[in-house]
């Protein structure tokens, strides 16, 4: 990841998984994902990887790529984007 060493997250860096890249470059969506924040990124990919059936691991990458192809939802909340630094609300 090109922000590894700017990076302020409190949690484990996580890998990419080999689908998720896939899925990412196969809908065009790496760009979305690349300009969400880190913690955004990281939690994404430890929220998938978690899944212990592979249902919940497909169901929960479709979410991420919804989301990242919308633009304005994150985690399933109202993600105001761009670089304010500002923290996703409930809607």
């Amino acid at each position: 990841m090109p922000d590894a060493k700017k990076s302020k997250l409190k949690r484990p860096r996580q890998a990419m998984p080999a689908e998720v890249r896939e899925a990412l470059d196969k809908r065009g969506l790496m760009r979305a994902y690349r300009a969400r924040p880190a913690y955004q990124k990281n939690d994404y990919l430890a929220w998938i990887k978690s899944a212990k059936l592979p249902s919940t691991r497909a169901k929960r990458l479709k979410q991420m790529l919804s989301e990242l192809k919308g633009g304005k939802r994150y985690m399933n909340m109202a993600w105001p984007g761009g670089t304010s630094g500002a923290r996703p609300r409930a809607p």
